[in-house]
């Protein structure tokens, strides 16, 4: 039951009377279930979530339509919408409507060959219980630019780009006119210049050739092109970084605060060209100490609305592939003017913390600084320091490392989250060729970084977001983080409670994040511990950004913003431009622009991402390629109608074990219980279970690694005769029994 108002509690079924109430008002409007329980005065975790479900429950039955994930509508409509066309290379095309969001099945032969992103006008037949609408395109009011990524096979006529593209199926025909020298067994990027009503393939020109298939630059821009990010600097944007001078006058100096004479470094991977902050530190006469946390001043260079300026604000960030960084600034700025390298007076932007030996904040000051790093460490000679107590700079590593230690114990007790996922990494030859594996694990000096980092952030949110009595915030850039989705908490709770673990679905966030942080203390070192770490992860609401301030959940911080690293992120930039602005009294900027910036921002960060995954995923296949027939153990990390995915414990590799390759049964779809369940022989694989699998299949194109599912009980044989269990590596060794060919006899799909 809920309370109401301090009032008595509701019951279920007056919760779920409410809602119908709710929804017999809303006519066409959308909504999700926290409107809803906020309208019902269905206030708490647990009625909110009995709100969740009846939503999900009414939308099952046809008396909701759930036009995205977790946001409903009624189901009534005119049958003429506008919306922007969604394509698909299994056919699955479809429309999502202007007026609420709803996503409605298009045929091929009612598409008019629109592409995706096109925005449309279609005809919706009328919604029928228990039937889904269907739409049919009557025009195509704006058309999208639209590139695919191919490799061109060149005839004597005429030339065709192969696609592997999941936004269409045809492959695309190229006048030989249009080829920019493009030959047979090049990667291209192409446009679709027409698609004629009577014609199954498209037409279309090469706008740049990216190397020959399979050379790993040409493989990186490609996956670069795919997500429509740049791979190279357009020359004038290059020319006019190169005409900009470090500048660094007595003038300059003079209007700023000088801690050239404070003892600072930088802290970096090892890999790392572009230092945009660094820590000073330094007693003072009281015995507190003053940390400085120093970000590189890059928006003195960068001028509002200069060519550079744009440029940057397209990108919006920089790109972290497997062995390249694409970065947001040219280098000559990132890796050069900005980056505060050792020895080299730099013009910073720097939150200074008076700090007792408790951690606690005396006071801090946010202001325009001149620094002079001492010394570049990597992680790694950092850690040395911090693990033998001894080495350059020793006493100020220590005693930063002992505060970031009690700022983080202090941030877990509030509530925050601990993710600590190890991360797979590649050693990579000089052709770009994956050799092996490593983990990249965060240790002490990762975290002594990373409090600081989150100290200044938070404090600059607070100066902006907070500014104390009588005094309205100004519009500004948040990092918010929303509180995870009742069903999807619920998930992990039940998948965690599996493997015999607590997980909360209900309460105070802190109670929450509290049993989630013992959950994962509780897998350290063991099978289930990446699997479990991955889906608490998931669980978790995407990290944006924002001028609607709603805290961050995962940090459980009620102010956070993105301020110590504009080298590489956009936001940054703004926040402290922002800065510059507040803090010399100036007026609140537009908050609408302001937000189609933050918004621009967190879709570009997504498609980073993505490509990040992307190359990942491709130097995965390519070094798993290199151990074709090898055997491995690895845990089920994913089970869907088409097959199992497995993860191997060794170098965290991801492959599909397809339903179609399992041969000795009819096997069903367990959506509830996360399995794949036999018909005759009840055998059961489900998600979190230890197997061991053979390298079947590599597909570099499609980015795609198949395993083969070996038969534990030739194994055990082996392990009988040998009088001991037996690895991965010596089942091998001892020419491992063939794949258990398990598949399901029915379509098996990805």
């Amino acid at each position: 039951m809920a309370k109401l108002n301090g009032k008595r509690k509701l019951t279920a079924s007056e919760i779920r009377l409410r809602v119908l109430q709710f929804i017999a008002r809303q006519k066409n409007n959308t909504f999700n279930y926290r409107q809803v329980s906020h309208a019902i005065e269905a206030e708490g975790a647990a009625p909110q979530k009995i709100v969740a479900l009846y939503l999900a429950e009414l939308a099952y039955d046809g008396d909701l339509i759930e036009v995205s994930p977790g946001k409903y509508k009624c189901p009534q409509r005119s049958n003429v919408s506008t919306g922007v066309f969604v394509r698909r290379s299994n056919g699955k095309n479809s429309v999502i409507t202007d007026e609420d969001g709803e996503t409605i099945f298009v045929a091929e032969r009612n598409s008019m060959h629109a592409l995706n992103g096109d925005k449309v006008r279609v005809i919706v037949s009328a919604h029928r219980k228990g039937v889904e609408p269907e739409a049919e395109v009557i025009e195509i009011i704006e058309k999208n630019e639209q590139t695919f990524i191919g490799n061109l096979k060149v005839e004597r006529q005429y030339a065709t780009l192969l696609t592997d593209s999941k936004f269409l199926a045809a492959d695309i025909i190229i006048p030989k006119n249009k080829l920019r020298g493009g030959k047979t067994g090049d990667k291209a990027l192409v446009r679709i210049t027409d698609w004629n009503d009577n014609e199954k393939n498209p037409r279309g020109e090469v706008l740049d050739i990216l190397g020959r298939t399979g050379e790993n630059t040409a493989e990186m821009h490609a996956i670069l092109a795919e997500f429509g990010l740049p791979y190279r600097y357009p020359l004038n944007v290059e020319q006019a970084a190169a005409k900009i001078d470090a500048g660094i006058t007595p003038e300059v100096i003079a209007a700023r605060r000088d801690m050239r004479n404070v003892t600072t470094f930088t802290i970096d991977p090892k890999d790392a060209k572009d230092f945009d902050d660094a820590l000073s530190i330094r007693t003072l006469p009281n015995g507190h100490f003053e940390i400085g946390v120093h970000i590189a001043d890059v928006t003195h260079y960068v001028q509002p609305d200069t060519l550079l300026d744009k440029e940057a604000q397209r990108r919006a960030t920089s790109v972290y592939l497997v062995d390249r960084v694409v970065p947001m600034l040219p280098e000559h700025l990132s890796n050069g003017i900005c980056s505060l390298r050792p020895d080299e007076e730099k013009l910073t932007y720097s939150c200074i913390f008076e700090m007792d030996v408790n951690a606690n904040v005396i006071k801090s000051e946010i202001a325009k600084t001149v620094i002079c790093s001492d010394r570049r460490f990597t992680y790694e000679e950092a850690q040395e320091v911090i693990e033998n107590r001894a080495g350059d700079f020793a006493d100020e590593i220590l005693a930063l490392d002992a505060l970031a230690k009690i700022l983080r114990k202090r941030r877990y007790q509030e509530g925050s989250v601990e993710f600590d996922r190890a991360e797979v990494r590649f050693d990579i030859d000089e052709t770009g060729h994956p050799t092996g594996t490593y983990f990249k694990v965060s240790k002490d000096a990762n975290k002594l970084i990373e409090e600081f980092m989150l100290l200044a952030n938070k404090t600059v949110a607070m100066a902006i977001g907070k500014p104390g009595k009588n005094k309205k915030a100004k519009a500004f850039v948040y990092r918010v983080h929303d509180k995870p989705e009742p069903t999807r908490l619920a998930e992990l709770a039940q998948i965690a409670r599996s493997f015999g673990y607590k997980v909360k679905d209900s309460g105070s966030s802190r109670e929450i994040n509290r049993s989630i942080n013992r959950m994962l203390a509780d897998v350290k070192g063991k099978g289930e511990e990446n699997f479990l770490s991955t889906l608490a992860i998931r669980s978790m609401a995407k990290a944006e950004y924002t001028t609607k301030n709603i805290g961050h959940y995962g940090l459980a911080f009620d102010y956070y913003t993105h301020f110590t690293s504009p080298i590489r992120r956009f936001p940054d930039m703004m926040v402290h431009r922002l800065l510059d602005r507040y803090l010399a009294g100036g007026r609140s900027v537009n908050v609408q622009k302001l937000e189609e910036q933050c918004k621009h921002s967190s879709e570009m960060e997504q498609l980073a991402t993505n490509a990040e995954r992307a190359s990942i995923k491709y130097k995965q296949v390519e070094y798993m390629g290199d151990h074709l027939g090898e055997v491995y153990d690895g845990v089920i990390s994913g089970v869907t109608e088409w097959g199992l995915y497995v993860e191997l414990t060794e170098n965290l590799c991801e492959g599909l074990v397809p339903v179609r390759d399992l041969e000795d049964d009819f096997y069903d779809f367990d959506e509830k219980n996360y399995s794949l369940v036999g018909r005759r022989n009840n055998v059961r694989y489900r998600l979190g279970d230890q197997v061991r699998v053979k390298v079947a299949r590599i597909n570099l194109e499609k980015k795609q690694l198949d395993f083969a599912l070996l038969d534990d009980r030739t194994l055990r044989k082996d392990e009988d005769r040998l009088g001991k269990k037996v690895s991965a590596r010596e089942a091998l060794a001892m020419k491992s029994p063939k794949p258990k060919k398990i598949t399901k006899r029915a379509r098996g799909r990805r």
